[in-house]
């Protein structure tokens, strides 16, 4: 018996090691002194510091809170009067709109957010707080209900009859004979609402806009390079959630000990102190909302139409200043939107969702140029085109920069750790080395079927934007060659933190990132093969449907300057379009003058940019799925 007792204890205390040994390291990563989420360097505050700074993180905190409230308080008292009067109607309507409210819970995420995002799109209604909001008391409301509905189930049928019958209003039955006996179903769902609202990512995602986020939006696009501020934010989180529990846990506890005079002031304080927290938690997204810089709107509208820019461009690719300096600059608002891909970007363009200026990448600038989603820039409003560098100029895509405004360029190549990995290996072998059985095991390869698809067209000489079917088959038998005989680990921007650790010996890495692994490990070099690369570049474009033009062209000319320019490039480390910050970035040894990755190989024939082609689009795509099946 006491064996089993502590057989029960041990795997007891494994399951709860395994639930919180992650939450515990994030806390203590919350504290290192280095960009690394897997190396601890040393303790430091800054990350908290840098946390508090940022004003979009503090935005997403009260947007999330606020939303999360409102959400829980609309969704618990519809569902709670929703299911009550379900009781009073017939068998046939209870089962149909049980069954209804069966739907959203049943159904996937994606399907109600895409669902979501075309209704929104078809009535023409402006994405952001309202939509967000309206989306969450949609699918809380379920929840309540399943939680209320049981409740009532057990209830004596009769119950409210009985209370009308000795004087009762029908209201009073409810608020004082129903209510009451349903509290902990109503407790129960208004809790489940506001968990379910304070984490959902899918739904908002594609139903947000202007610049709303909450703090799951904020964290994915925050993880898409190394950001320690996450894990101070979401140590800060946990510290509240653990405080909520602990007073949630003791008021009963207090109140029990409290029982005779002071009882029931202590249970009309407790109201009077949530009532309080919940008006407290509105009135601040109220006021947030109201804080816009008015004095210098009427300035900006008579000079622009407009005092309001939305932005759109990949997440954690902006410097740390270039947005508040631009704003006090001009005098305007930025509205920053993040996408997790070049394809998240197309779909909400594609609904309808207008942006003054967005950042996509070659090939699907080469689209929208195709479909006429562009404006052809007016060159006269962007002098400082003339500091850009000759390498960004007259793009294959856009021969005379008519349409696009380079804002960071690069190409793909090897990071390798040369302590572990032989360098000639990587220099005679190129692309070939990611099939040497020498380093079986410690290889990551980029999850990307462009990227992928690309270093095996180039292995085998052939173009990357080839619609050649004999060529594509070669490159994907090339690709699945490497999996039966490295067992590589695909993954997307991990691979910083992953060689930054040296957890594995090669990897499949863009510049920009390359630069930040082989800045924080000194063991690390890059490579680009001699058979050719992917020479990318992402560029500042003005879509067809944009509301302020004007001022979307005194961003762009701004971008160019030396100061915004020197910014992005140092905070977000790829290279800058930008003439005289190229020059003094490659060559400043404080900077990446020792870097051999910062400085992207130019007029090499072999190299290409993606260009959008369709066959290759959709080859690529289904050949994917075989690469990456299970084997």
């Amino acid at each position: 018996m006491q064996k089993k007792s502590v057989g029960s204890r041990i795997i007891l205390a494994l399951t709860l090691l395994f639930f919180y040994l992650p939450i515990l390291y994030i806390i203590i990563f919350s504290f290192n002194d280095s960009r690394s989420l897997t190396t601890f360097t040393g303790f430091s505050m800054r990350w908290y510091e840098k946390m508090f700074a940022d004003s979009s993180m503090m935005e997403a905190v009260i947007y999330t809170v606020v939303i999360a409230v409102i959400a829980t308080v609309v969704s618990t008292i519809v569902g709670t009067l929703t299911a009550i009067s379900l009781t009073q109607s017939k068998k046939v309507l209870q089962r149909l709109v049980e069954r209804t409210n069966d739907l959203p819970v049943m159904n996937p995420e994606i399907v109600t957010a895409i669902s979501l995002l075309m209704f929104f799109s078809a009535l023409k209604i402006s994405k952001g707080f309202g939509t967000l909001l309206v989306a969450h008391i949609m699918f809380c409301i379920p929840y309540v209900m399943l939680s209320v509905t049981p409740k009532l189930r057990s209830l004596d049928p009769h119950l409210t009859d009985a209370a009308m019958d000795l004087g009762a209003t029908p209201m009073q039955a409810m608020w004082k004979v129903i209510v009451p006996q349903i509290r902990p179903g109503i407790i129960s769902g208004a809790l489940i609402a506001f968990t379910m609202s304070f984490d959902d990512f899918i739904i908002s995602y594609f139903v947000t806009g202007n610049g709303v986020q909450n703090i799951s939006i904020l964290v994915y696009t925050m993880s898409k390079r190394v950001n320690p501020s996450i894990n101070a934010l979401s140590t800060l989180i946990i510290v509240l959630i653990t405080l909520v529990l602990g007073i949630v846990n003791l008021v009963p506890i207090v109140r029990e000990h409290s029982r005779g005079k002071g009882g029931k002031k202590m249970k009309k304080s407790t109201y009077a102190i949530i009532a309080a927290v919940l008006v407290a938690a509105i009135g601040a997204g109220i006021a947030f909302g109201g804080t816009a810089d008015r004095s210098r709107r009427e300035a900006a509208i008579e000079k622009y139409g407009s005092d309001t820019m939305k932005l759109y461009l990949p997440g954690e690719y902006l410097g740390e200043n270039v947005i508040q300096d631009f704003e006090n600059q001009y005098g305007v608002h930025v509205i920053v939107e993040n996408f997790d891909s070049n394809e998240m970007m197309y779909a909400k363009l594609q609904a309808g969702d207008a942006y003054d200026v967005i950042i996509p990448s070659d090939y699907m600038i080469e689209r929208l140029m195709k479909l006429d989603l562009l404006q052809q820039l007016d060159l006269s409003k962007i002098p400082n085109m003339e500091l850009l560098s000759d390498a960004v100029k007259d793009l294959p895509f856009d021969p005379e920069n008519q349409y696009a405004v380079p804002y960071f360029w690069g190409s793909v190549g090897l990071v390798y750790n040369h302590e572990t990995v032989d360098p000639e290996d990587v220099e005679s072998e190129g692309w070939e080395v990611l099939r040497d059985p020498k380093y079986a095991g410690r290889t990551y390869i980029y999850d990307s079927e462009r990227d992928s698809f690309m270093m095996a067209f180039k292995a085998l000489g052939y173009s990357m934007n080839t619609s050649n079917m004999d060529e594509i088959n070669g490159a994907y038998e090339w690709l699945m060659e490497m999996n039966r005989t490295m067992s590589p680990t695909y993954v997307t921007d991990e691979v910083i933190d992953g060689m930054i650790g040296g957890n594995m010996d090669i990897a499949v890495v863009y510049s920009g990132d390359a630069t930040v692994i082989l800045d924080e490990n000194e063991e690390m070099s890059f490579f680009m093969p001699e058979e050719g690369t992917n020479i990318w570049y992402d560029c500042m474009v003005v879509p067809k449907n944009a509301e302020n033009p004007s001022l979307a062209h005194e961003f762009i000319n701004y971008m160019l300057t030396y100061e915004a320019a020197y910014d992005n490039a140092e905070t977000v480390g790829y290279t800058s379009p930008n003439a005289e910050v190229f020059e003094e970035m490659a060559t400043n040894e404080d900077l990446y003058a020792e870097n051999e990755a910062y400085v992207p190989r130019v007029g090499y024939e072999m190299d290409e940019a993606f260009t959008d082609n369709e066959v290759l689009k959709k080859t690529l795509s289904e050949l994917w799925i075989k690469v990456k099946a299970p084997k």
